[in-house]
């Protein structure tokens, strides 16, 4: 009887074959054993209890492999375990540079034989666990939905924080800029979790800050919050742990963020230079559109608005938005004794045809009040009205376009966390296993950004997980034993085959980074 309407069948192969349909696979645990990322978990993150067992270097593997293979939930583990000929080559990877007394150590870890290569469903929730602390949960509870309250990380959580400063060390040896950019942005993650609390846009959330490295294309730092909780909460001292984690390298940092990170604590923090490492922090952040501020915008003389271009097949047009230099000292600084004097600018763009109210409501306040941006008259006309505060000397529309960059790397990095990896289905109703899923797919991510810019090439960068997926990853092979030697055999119709020995010995190229 055929299987279907199309002459072909399937048929199950008995015995062990070695395929995969991971062939590209092997060569991020390449990376991650010159990176010395399995050491790092095991010297950080310590959830592992007790000396039988999967160890934190396993566990961490796994997740990360889950990830960048596409799977976005512990159930995909079956999956994985299920691809025999990856599974080879990630035992074989796990013994690679062990004394004989070692991997019998690892042997005794199991009383019975090992049979899986990649942890259980239930092993991969009982260790994940351990990233949560019960008694902050019992503050989180108390202090209620309508406060915000930020569960303190225990150790297995910072130890994961701590794994990420060390890959961050090791994007630095390879090379990089002295001085770098670091954006802020929150992004909500809806979730259906009864343990979520509301979110602004009224939907259960969890809402985490996040520091990125712009030039690197690296998430710096992120600090997993309830969805209740303001981007700008706290965003100095997340900002202060942020900067601890830039590697060695970097002599020079310059800030970017939306209207989260107009606190004056934190420009005070910027301007004064009280950072111990690097002084003064050049910053460009988005201001309030307060009713003082728009009362210093009208004050501007229309000859004082200047044009902002952009550049179009070579050559610049104008936008129609302009930008202007605002005499402006907010209320919030003026009163106290040592002020610092920072530069406002405000842009204004016009009101698109679609954006304006419909005629007849143009003098209701209510309706001005529901447009998602701020706006101001002039001469008959209606524009959206923006401003920036920074303590840079660069020229207006310079600046403007520098921190116009902060929205799409930043951003598109969210994307990635939440669609392309394992983010975007949070496993549990618990806080702290959330968290540490979260800053899994956070090292998941770091991990390719460093195989995008250091080993593929330039022309990797700006592809996204699903392409590399497609073109490296998700490649159909064979892995056979000969002579000891492990072989993974790829067809010589596939045209990445010889590539993918290329990226190994790149690898090995690559500058290791002392352990500490």
């Amino acid at each position: 009887m055929p299987q279907g309407a199309l002459p072909f069948q399937y048929e199950i192969e008995g015995g062990s074959s070695g395929l995969t349909a991971l062939g590209g696979l092997p060569v991020y645990l390449d990376l991650m054993a010159v990176a010395g990322l399995r050491e790092s978990i095991e010297r950080h993150v310590h959830a592992r209890r007790g000396g039988q067992g999967w160890t934190d270097g396993q566990m961490g593997t796994a997740f990360v492999m889950l990830n960048l293979a596409g799977g976005d939930c512990v159930e995909d583990l079956r999956t994985l375990e299920g691809d025999e000929g990856f599974c080879r080559v990630l035992e074989r990877s796990e013994q690679a540079g062990l004394r004989r007394r070692e991997r019998r150590e690892m042997e005794r870890r199991w009383r019975r034989e090992k049979r899986r290569s990649v942890p259980s469903r239930t092993s991969a929730f009982r260790y994940l666990t351990q990233f949560h602390d019960e008694e902050q949960e019992r503050l989180r509870r108390a202090v209620g939905a309508p406060k915000a309250f930020i569960p303190a990380a225990n150790a297995a959580l910072r130890g994961l924080s701590m794994v990420n400063r060390d890959l961050l060390r090791f994007a630095g040896a390879q090379g990089v800029d002295e001085t770098a950019t670091v954006d802020a942005d929150a992004t909500l993650k809806a979730v259906t979790k009864q343990g979520a609390l509301f979110c602004y846009k009224h939907f259960r959330a969890y809402q985490p800050l996040n520091f990125w490295w712009a030039e690197q294309g690296l998430m710096l730092h992120t600090e997993f919050r309830d969805g209740n909780v303001p981007a700008g909460h706290e965003q100095l001292r997340v900002f202060q742990e942020a900067l601890t984690h830039l590697p060695s390298q970097v002599k020079k940092v310059r800030a970017r963020s939306d209207t989260a990170g107009y606190q004056h604590e934190l420009l005070k923090y910027c301007e004064s230079g009280a950072d111990p490492r690097f002084g003064r922090i050049e910053f460009a952040i988005s201001s309030d559109v307060t009713q003082e501020f728009k009362k210093a915008v009208a004050e501007v003389a229309q000859t004082d608005w200047h044009p902002i271009h952009r550049r179009v097949h070579g050559r610049l047009v104008e936008t129609g938005a302009q930008w202007a230099e605002v005499c402006y000292v907010p209320n919030a600084i003026s009163q106290g004794r040592k002020t610092s004097e920072y530069r406002y600018l405000a842009t204004r763009e016009p009101m698109l045809e679609r954006e304006r109210e419909l005629p007849g409501l143009e003098s209701q306040q209510q309706c001005q009040q529901e447009l998602p941006f701020p706006t101001m008259n002039w001469e008959g006309a209606r524009y959206k009205v923006f401003g920036t505060v920074t303590n840079m000397d660069w020229e207006g529309e310079k600046l403007i376009h520098w921190q116009h960059e902060r929205c799409g790397k930043s951003e598109e990095a969210h994307a990635v966390l939440k669609n392309d990896l394992a983010a975007a289905r949070m496993p549990s109703q618990l806080f702290g296993v959330n968290a540490a899923w979260w800053w899994i797919a956070v090292l998941a991510h770091n991990l390719n950004a460093v195989m995008k810019r250091h080993v593929l090439g330039a022309g990797w960068v700006e592809k996204r997980l699903k392409a590399i997926r497609f073109s490296l990853i998700n490649l159909p092979g064979r892995v056979m034993e000969q002579a000891r030697r492990l072989i993974i055999r790829l067809s010589e119709r596939q045209p990445m085959a010889s590539f993918l020995i290329e990226v190994r010995r790149r690898i090995m190229a690559l500058v290791p980074v002392p352990s500490g």
